[in-house]
């Protein structure tokens, strides 16, 4: 059967539309929930790719999320062996972190609807070629990193500077969420409502702007989803 190990850490931030469109192309997902004590895998022999969602934890905070050190192993392991890999938000703090980025917490919280501007590298690149320049996109993120090195920085946005990355030929980064459906949305503003009302923002407000920005956010997701899958195929060959 062919497989993509998804790492999740919290229960809203769930892979959505990457997990429908690797569904409709007959992969099955082996989600592993690693805060609530679900073993990481050691290697991935029998699973064709790695994805690794988001989650509100930092990934220096080891020492309180020890699962995070088996994480990283993992996709040490996936990046030695060329598997293909999607990090999100979270997850891609932790690919960075593995090809030795520093992590740091940016100059503040990116939540919401922001704007996202693809690089020049990015109409180069198999998954966004033909995408518009500019879009906007869902975030919640606090943290923040430079492109690791040997990696090409793929998009920004006013706050950060990096916003996506490739490493090699199908390790891939994102900041933002292009994953999102309605229901990782609202359960995002609800699990985190705190962090919402700490920041000054009105989760009913980006509710109300969803309505305008996700069924784009949504086609662009679904069309580098399915390049994505792409190079999950091209491995199948190898």
């Amino acid at each position: 059967m062919r497989k993509v190990v998804v790492l999740q850490h919290a229960e809203c931030e769930k892979p959505g539309l990457i997990a429908q469109a690797l569904e409709s192309r007959g992969y099955a997902l082996e989600t592993i929930l690693t805060p609530a004590g679900e073993p990481v895998p050691t290697d991935l022999s029998q699973a064709q790719g790695l994805v690794i969602m988001g989650g509100p934890m930092g990934v220096y905070e080891h020492d309180r999320y020890p699962f995070l050190r088996d994480e990283m192993r993992l996709i040490e392991r996936a990046l030695c062996e060329s598997k293909p890999i999607l990090g999100v938000c979270l997850g891609s703090q932790l690919l960075a972190a593995a090809l030795g980025a520093e992590v740091r917490k940016g100059r503040q919280k990116e939540i919401g609807w922001h704007s996202v501007i693809w690089a020049a590298s990015a109409f180069e690149d198999a998954l966004f070629k033909d995408l518009d320049p500019e879009f906007m996109a869902y975030h919640w993120h606090g943290d923040v990193f430079d492109a690791p090195k040997g990696a090409i920085s793929l998009a920004s946005s006013k706050l950060t500077a990096c916003q996506a990355f490739r490493y090699g030929a199908n390790a891939y980064g994102f900041l933002f969420h292009m994953e999102i459906v309605p229901e990782i949305l609202d359960g995002m503003i609800g699990t985190f409502a705190d962090e919402l009302k700490e920041e000054g923002l009105s989760g009913d407000e980006i509710r109300r702007q969803a309505q305008t920005y996700l069924p784009k956010l949504q086609a662009i997701g679904k069309r580098v989803f399915e390049r994505w899958i792409g190079l999950l195929n091209c491995r199948e060959k190898i």
